[in-house]
């Protein structure tokens, strides 16, 4: 038996990063064998075999020959073998796309083995962003586009490779690649045309939808709630008719049922639901928040603070207008916190929270 550390691991080594996640190529033994020497190994593997070690997957080939294996990767870079003896295998374009920092299919066949590997490309480029999408990578993506092939993968596998997006370094770069390549549809289908939609009038942006929004996600970088806002924000954009170029008017209403839809569409935990929403239909407000009335303050702060979306809404309003109000903001929150209604105002239903809220407003208007 020979058991290699594989793919992502023997690739972060070589590039001198940090080892998060080991996975490990089971060679030259049977599947009996391999469960005789590791009593604990848990199979979860269907086409082929593929066992957990606490937490740890070992898989065998899917291919005849160790070469064939490395071919049937996703990328060349990923397609790297190294056992115990410090014996290293590697794809004969692995070490060269590594040092030249190219994204490559590892095979034609691959990408059409499992579609999801557009994604995962995608989500590569987001990683690493000093690399660069190889012609090759960019033809095989179109290509599973072209088929059809996108629509077979479960929704399941799509959400958990887009929030592995949202954490990485530059995670409009996912959202680049699937538009540069015909693979935003049936996923992110809101977005499919936003490449041919001014983000605004000038002087206020100076590109299209698609891009303004990668770049936001981009400026907020680092958290994964804070960037699903910003691909959300302008997700209202998408509908505007062309008479209304550049203009975009109402676009943070029209913008909260596609941002949910969306988020439920791909599996989106209930929070990234919820945040992208309220990225819509506040953002526009929150980014004139000192010109606000004291009760649509009050309206803003208390459904943002209540959806556990306050801090990253304003982040974004940051990264989109390049407007800071977070520190006035917390303090406005923590004064209309603090304010209680008298004891005969109490438990009046609906008059209560008019009150209520009367009340909060007018504790933000003295202290202007």
């Amino acid at each position: 038996m020979k058991i290699y550390l594989s793919g992502g691991a023997v690739r972060d080594l070589l590039l001198g990063r940090n080892i998060s996640d080991r996975d490990y190529l089971v060679m030259n033994t049977t599947r009996d064998n391999f469960i005789r020497t590791f009593p604990t190994a848990k199979e979860v593997g269907r086409a082929f075999p593929v066992f957990l070690i606490d937490k740890t997957e070992f898989s065998f080939p899917r291919a005849s020959s160790i070469n064939e294996e490395l071919k049937s990767r996703d990328l060349t870079v990923n397609a790297q073998l190294l056992n115990e003896d410090g014996e290293l295998i590697c794809h004969p374009k692995g070490l060269d796309d590594l040092h030249n920092r190219i994204l490559r299919p590892a095979s034609r066949q691959s990408f059409v083995n499992d579609p999801l590997r557009v994604f995962r490309a995608a989500r590569f480029w987001a990683k690493f962003p000093d690399f660069t999408p190889h012609d090759q990578l960019i033809d095989a993506m179109h290509s599973i586009a072209a088929k059809g092939l996108l629509s077979s993968i479960s929704p399941d596998r799509i959400g958990m490779e887009t929030r592995k997006a949202l954490n990485t370094p530059a995670p409009g770069n996912y959202i680049r690649l699937l538009a540069q390549t015909g693979c935003l549809s049936p996923w992110f289908e809101e977005f499919k045309e936003s490449l041919n939609i001014p983000a605004g009038p000038l002087p206020y942006h100076d590109t299209n939808v698609l891009e303004h929004t990668c770049r936001v996600m981009d400026s907020l970088a680092g958290n994964e709630i804070d960037v699903w806002m910003g691909l959300c924000h302008d997700i209202g954009k998408t509908l505007t008719s062309q008479e209304e170029f550049p203009h975009h008017h109402g676009h943070d209403n029209i913008g909260i049922a596609p941002a949910k839809s969306l988020s439920q569409r791909i599996r989106l935990p209930n929070t990234h639901v919820v945040a992208g929403g309220k990225a819509s239909k506040w953002h526009m407000t929150a980014a004139r928040y000192m010109d606000l009335r004291p009760g649509t303050k009050v309206d803003l702060l208390m459904d943002a603070h209540l959806s556990g979306t306050l801090i990253s809404l304003f982040k974004l309003v940051q990264a989109d207008q390049d407007t800071n109000f977070l520190t006035r903001v917390e303090r406005d929150l923590a004064r209309i916190l603090h304010v209680k209604l008298a004891k005969e105002e109490v438990n009046l239903g609906a008059q209560s929270g008019n009150r209520l809220r009367q009340l909060r407003a007018q504790a933000l208007a003295n202290r202007q």
